[in-house]
């Protein structure tokens, strides 16, 4: 099949005393963020290239077909198909969710306090019917339990209609609020809800108050962020009492607060924004609860009086390279939670004698746990306490603190078996070329033999101080079972070794981030988990950024790479603060257009303008036509450049989502035949289709 060719339409632009040629430039049009919602103003000959890269992108994985309806049903059958969540005892209601045997999406359940009556206020396929995309962003029901409030994206753009619904009916009220960013908040007397507004730039730096029964056109605006940098949310806080909203970048932050009491909400601010001191608050005991790095660069927990809010005093102190995470707080206790080596633990505190202890779950060492609460009422000593690893499915108990007791209530199925004693799992750490310990988790499965001859997937992902943790994948053991080694590289530019991890992987120290990555592929082949050319590099977003700047550094290190939804013109990106990503990410990546020496560093390592006359591995490449984050010209730029400058005859695959978002296809099965299209492309690179 003929490879597809987009046509070339040289634009040179001069900046910073350089000069910027880029043949695919055009592609871009200036209207792009309407056809994130309008697909008809998609230029026509950018919707031919696509659909011709799809088709040869379908072309090129023929073989692999039955390949994928095999992972389909491998992935599908270790869910178990008719799950719930835990319960959650309200008021008058208990709440839960759950998947129906057959269905795409979620299930919203209540059991009533009074008759026991069990009823479904929320059919996911229902509401989804006739939709080829659909994403709940959020459901909440209000605080008298009479009304639902849920917003909907059904075009994968990321932005949300909010719609007000009867549950005694289960009809919809005429109120209908658009352009959101999907996030609800109910007021205490039911008669409101919060919402933030995105902007023309698809940013939300708004706070709306809507009256149920009226018009969005009636909307109270509480706040407005007027630093296009800063992006805005609204919650309320723990003891019941107020409302935050928090404002932010990703580096800097600031929070108001306001009373539920107020008629009409007149946000006061907790402490001003400084540049690069974050915080977060809450509210509990009379108190102010705030979480900083001021003075403190991996966090600390302060307290302070409503009344002088700006006025902190230290509660839990700072650690170093231990990250402080966030609380949750019942009548007797405070359960908080701490990150040291990409590893979590979880501590509960005596509020009457200030004790402190870390709650022991598992003997296994590299876990991730997690704590939710049982019941809305504070006044308990229950709690539900659980854990999972990459061997280990979720497990979860309900945990008295006081006596230390805990039952087992949930434990992940896997319908089509799996033994946790089949599989290996170990923390490494590689040396960097500047000396610094790179946490790595390794999986295999105990027969894979490490002589150097195992296929190896390198995972990694390095931005905005995202920590990755040692989780438990349905799908990966469809890869690990045919004896490729998975390993996810916690890189700097994540939080896994404190704020100082985050601090050395980002702006003028962001090669860091790629750096570790080579190193950590380096240090697997030397310790012979794999060889050189065994390596399937996997990154999504910036973990695009990522393997687009690694293989254009050390291309002979892979087999292979995907690459979803990539970051791979950041140059571009950076430069048009139109888009809605760019003005937030100034202080993670800089300002190219505004200072030279961000635009040089740059410049030195973006994917599109860094590509080279060179052999590069096999690639397949991944991105959405509604993609909001990653806009879909990005990894198409990146394609057809590459088609221009690769020197070798592997693969170079292009799919695209002509219906969906940053996060791919909606619903259960179209995401399970999304993860089989690319693990078939690693097996047939791999030499294990139908295996």
């Amino acid at each position: 099949m003929k490879i597809p060719k987009l046509e070339k339409k040289r634009n040179v632009t001069i900046l910073h005393g350089y000069e910027i040629i880029d043949d695919y430039s055009w592609v871009h049009q200036k209207d792009i963020l309407e056809v994130l919602t309008d697909k008809k103003k998609l230029l026509p000959e950018v919707r031919d290239y696509l659909e011709k890269e799809n088709d040869y992108t379908t072309f090129n994985l023929r073989d692999t077909k039955k390949t994928q309806d095999i992972l389909f049903n491998e992935i599908k059958g270790r869910i178990k198909l008719d799950d719930e969540s835990l319960k959650f005892i309200d008021r008058d209601y208990t709440y839960w969710s759950k998947y129906e045997k057959g269905n795409n999406y979620t299930n919203y359940l209540r059991q009533s306090h009074t008759n026991n009556k069990i009823k479904i206020y929320w059919n996911g396929d229902e509401e989804a019917k006739g939709k080829t995309f659909f994403n709940l962003g959020d459901i909440e029901v209000s605080d008298n339990d009479k009304l639902l409030a849920y917003s909907v994206d059904d075009k994968g753009s990321e932005l949300y209609k909010i719609k007000i619904r009867n549950l005694d009916n289960n009809k919809d009220l005429d109120d209908e609020i658009t352009h959101t960013s999907g996030s609800i908040t109910w007021s205490y007397d039911s008669k409101f809800v919060f919402y933030s507004k995105r902007d023309k730039n698809h940013r939300p730096r708004q706070i709306y108050r809507h009256k149920i029964g009226t018009k969005e056109k009636e909307d109270m605006l509480i706040y407005e962020e007027m630093d296009k940098s800063f992006s805005c949310s609204i919650d309320s806080s723990s003891d019941e009492k107020y409302y935050f909203i928090s404002t932010s970048d990703h580096t800097t932050s600031e929070v108001l607060f306001f009373s539920r009491d107020e008629g009409i909400p007149k946000p006061k601010i907790i402490r001003k924004r400084q540049r690069d001191i974050l915080y977060s608050a809450n509210s509990w005991n009379n108190e102010l609860i705030i979480r900083t790095n001021l003075d403190a660069l991996d966090f600390k927990i302060c307290k302070s009086k409503h009344s002088e809010p700006g006025k902190w005093i230290d509660y839990i102190p700072a650690k170093e390279q231990v990250i402080i995470g966030g609380c949750t707080f019942l009548k007797k206790w405070m359960i908080r939670s701490e990150v040291k080596d990409a590893l979590s633990r979880v501590l509960i505190r005596d509020l009457e004698t200030e004790k402190e202890s870390e709650l022991s779950i598992t003997d296994e060492t590299v876990i991730s746990p997690s704590v939710a609460l049982y019941q809305r009422d504070k006044n308990t000593d229950n709690i539900y306490i659980g854990y999972e690893s990459p061997k280990t499915p979720a497990r979860i108990y309900k945990y008295n603190i006081a006596t230390q007791e805990k039952k087992l209530v949930k434990e992940k199925i896997i319908p089509s078996g799996h033994n946790s004693n089949n599989y290996i799992v170990k923390r490494l750490n590689a040396k960097s070329r500047d000396n610094k310990s790179i946490p790595l988790t390794i999986t295999y499965h105990k027969d894979t033999l490490l002589n150097g001859d195992a296929k190896l997937l390198l995972y990694g992902y390095g931005s905005y101080g995202s920590s990755m943790y040692p989780s438990f994948s349905t799908s990966a053991f469809s890869l690990i079972d045919r004896g490729i080694i998975w390993v996810t590289a916690h890189i700097r530019g994540g939080s896994e070794r404190g704020m100082s991890w985050w601090l050395d992987g980002k702006m003028m120290n962001k090669k860091n981030t790629f750096n570790d990555y080579i190193d950590t592929a380096e240090f697997l082949i030397k310790e012979k988990y794999t060889s050189e050319g065994n390596i399937i590099g996997y990154g999504g977003s910036a973990g695009g950024l990522l393997m687009g700047a690694v293989v254009n550094e050390k291309p002979n290190l892979f087999l292979g790479m995907i690459l979803a939804v990539p970051f791979v013109d950041s140059l571009t990106t950076n430069l048009d603060h139109t888009l809605p990503l760019t003005a937030g990410e100034f202080f993670e990546f800089g300002n190219a257009k505004e200072n030279k020496q961000h635009f040089e560093y740059i410049l030195s390592y973006t994917p599109y303008h860094n590509i080279k006359k060179q052999n590069y591995p096999n690639m397949l490449i991944t991105t959405s036509l509604n993609d909001s984050r990653v806009l879909f010209d990005e990894p198409l730029k990146f394609t057809a450049k590459l088609r221009d400058f690769k020197t070798d005859q592997n693969l170079l695959l292009l799919k695209t989502e002509m219906e969906a978002g940053h996060g791919g296809k909606s619903g259960r099965d179209a995401s399970i035949k999304e993860i089989a299209f690319d693990y078939s492309f690693i097996l047939k690179l791999c030499k294990l289709l139908n295996a």
